[in-house]
């Protein structure tokens, strides 16, 4: 089944496209599966407990960004969880298709979801969803962010100490991630940075969180317990061949506020410029690195 909306034509907030990858109804796979209808059966445990992994990326102009990335993170998180998944080319064939459904005209976020299925037994589910970047990451890019540091509760040794937690896997398991954003929104902020409970600077909940210092780019290292930034990796790439330094290092909240400039890097909102860690302004000047604009080059949007 074809999208209502032709490629190229602007897209609506509510505009989706589902692509059925494994499990679920049946018929061939991959293929489009109307957005209007359901796919998970009510006992899948993606719904009832949050079990499985996910994947969000950019598509830019039709083409999905460095997809390979997003895969092999994807891949590490299906391991830890104990799930087998499509093979990365059932995968790669699903993207693509759900990218040339979305077609050409605006920006979108495609998610990559992979549950343990259904409670019953079953096959694992998987499945691709394409909807429109909202305005939020639009402003945020343009505009910058003002973020609350919170603690997380865990110590940054504790992924090594305690696997069985999934710290740095990305998980469905997201109700807290999401309960910490709507916190910092009800007290004026737009975006999180966790703490350990030594104070260390990790990640947010849906972020990377890198600095500018001495005209270099430092970023938490993943045996903090963070999440692998597929960002802050291309990012890297193009910033060695344009002669910056990307260093990972273990930061506390000093390093942010005495930074030249701090941002949060992710796959849909890509880079968005620190202003205001709780009631501290930071640095505003020009830092030195065109950090938004490498952003731009790792992922084809200039």
């Amino acid at each position: 089944m074809g999208s209502a909306v032709g490629a190229g034509a602007d897209r609506s907030e509510g505009d989706r496209v589902v692509v059925l990858v494994a499990g679920g109804p049946d018929g061939p796979r991959p293929r489009v599966h109307p957005s209007d209808q359901p796919l998970l059966l009510a006992d899948d445990l993606a719904a009832v407990r949050g079990d499985g992994c996910f994947e969000t990326l950019l598509v830019v102009d039709g083409r999905p960004a460095k997809p390979e990335r997003h895969l092999a993170r994807l891949a590490r998180s299906a391991s830890a969880l104990g799930l087998t998944g499509p093979t990365a080319e059932e995968w790669r064939s699903a993207i693509a298709l759900a990218a040339r459904e979305w077609g050409r005209g605006s920006e979108a976020m495609l998610r990559l979801v992979l549950s343990r299925g259904p409670e019953r037994g079953g096959r694992e589910t998987a499945y691709i969803t394409v909807a429109p970047v909202g305005p939020h990451a639009v402003r945020a890019r343009a505009e910058g962010i003002d973020v609350t540091a919170l603690g997380r509760g865990f110590p940054a040794d504790f992924a090594a100490s305690a696997p069985w937690m999934l710290l740095g896997s990305k998980t469905l398991s997201y109700a807290a991630n999401m309960a910490a954003l709507r916190h910092a929104a009800a007290h004026g902020f737009h975006d999180v940075v966790y703490l350990s409970s030594e104070g260390e600077v990790l990640e947010g909940p849906r972020s990377t969180v890198v600095i500018a210092r001495a005209g270099e780019l430092v970023s938490p290292p993943v045996e903090v317990g963070i999440l692998e930034g597929t960002t802050l990796g291309a990012l890297a790439e193009v910033a060695a061949r344009e002669g910056v330094l990307v260093r990972r290092e273990r930061l506390l909240m000093t390093d942010l506020i005495a930074a030249d400039a701090v941002w949060l890097l992710s796959s849909v909102t890509l880079a968005a410029r620190v202003r205001r860690i709780d009631g501290v302004t930071l640095a505003g000047g020009d830092p030195g690195i065109d950090v938004a604009g490498m952003v731009d080059r790792a992922v084809g949007r200039s």
